[in-house]
């Protein structure tokens, strides 16, 4: 089966729809309550939105059900998921560690659980009978104050193991009146040899140009493509990548229809820069990644040639690929050393 690295996925977005609706009506909820129907609520959850701020909405309605509790059960799907369904073997998952700890306890209090929560998606995430090497990226928030924030790039370098990197998400509209504590949590992040990635250039309030000397890797960037286009030389010079999730921008309103990308691919392509097709959030646009790769070739965006060069894109850009070989000449021996394990996931969906 094909091999992929998913560079850019957040916790909140990935669970499918139906899984998380089960979990709803198992729980009792209060959405089961207001959804009792799943065709009602896969259309609430997917349909399009009017911008980013608005689609961002859904991440604080599942971080909610995401608890520190409910954690294991939610990751042991998500794994599952992306193994048997997308054949996907290496996964980056982007989450905010504060938004899953308890709101009823104190700030103090809540910034010692992040490294609980870092600890228990770690070991909910080892499936032996579905092998994903699964790192984790912290996100600071641009919702957050400088201290939370700045605890989240703390507990990063506290468990190298476990975490690769660090992001920034978050409504970027917010960033610019926080620009100088941002760009200095960036920088001390990169001191402290931490991998960085940041939500920038995806949409037209994205436009932060500042960030880029601080950054491996940016997370979306098509507007940089569009729009700017001459800061593509600065970045392949630092040989910093896209992380490009197609379907997200027709969920959030940024683009019309995805035809726009041909000139994001031909601009990269004509810069030298390195393009990773990801899915941003695809529980919640009910979309797996060979399905991303599929529609950008039905609709002439990208050719073979380019889908082969962005997927050994996505493993040369990981920030924790512990293999020096390519991915077809090691999966063997991955799913060999897993396969002495008699542990098995909750087969419950």
């Amino acid at each position: 089966m094909p091999l992929h690295a998913e560079l850019h996925r957040h916790l909140g977005g990935a669970v499918a729809p139906r899984i998380f609706w089960r979990f709803l009506q198992r729980q009792h909820h209060p959405l089961a309550t207001q959804f009792p129907h799943y065709e009602e609520f896969e259309e609430f959850i997917t349909r399009p939105r009017a911008s980013l701020v608005e689609f961002l909405e859904l991440h604080t309605m599942v971080e909610q059900v995401q608890s520190l509790h409910n954690l294991p059960y939610f990751i042991s799907k998500l794994v599952r998921g992306a193994y048997v369904f997308e054949g996907i073997l290496y996964l980056e998952l982007r989450y905010t560690p504060y938004y899953r700890t308890d709101p009823m306890e104190t700030e103090s209090r809540r910034i010692d659980q992040m490294e609980e929560v870092v600890n228990t998606i770690a070991l909910a995430a080892n499936v032996p009978d579905y092998p994903v090497v699964l790192k984790q990226i912290l996100c600071m928030h641009s919702r957050l104050p400088t201290r939370i924030n700045r605890a989240i790039v703390e507990l990063a370098t506290t468990v190298p193991h476990l975490v690769c990197g660090i992001d920034l998400a978050g409504p970027d509209l917010l960033y610019k009146e926080r620009l100088p504590e941002l760009l200095e949590l960036f920088k001390s992040a990169r001191e402290r040899g931490l991998k960085t990635t940041c939500h920038l250039f995806e949409t037209t309030n994205g436009f932060y140009p500042e960030f880029l000397p601080y950054l491996n890797r940016i997370g979306h960037g098509i507007q940089v493509a569009l729009e700017r286009p001459d800061l593509l030389v600065e970045i392949a010079r630092r040989r910093q990548c896209l992380e490009v999730c197609p379907t997200s921008y027709l969920k959030t309103g940024t683009l019309p229809d995805l035809t726009a990308l041909r000139r994001v691919f031909h601009n990269c392509d004509n810069a030298g820069v390195d393009i990773a097709i990801c899915t941003d959030n695809p529980g919640l646009h009910n979309v797996r990644l060979p399905f991303e790769f599929e529609n950008l070739l039905t609709l002439d965006v990208i050719d073979f040639d380019q889908l082969k060069r962005c997927q050994a894109a996505a493993f040369r850009h990981a920030f924790a690929w512990p293999y020096n070989e390519p991915p077809d000449s090691i999966v063997r021996d991955i799913i060999n050393k897993q396969a002495g394990s008699t542990t098995s996931p909750d087969p419950t969906t």
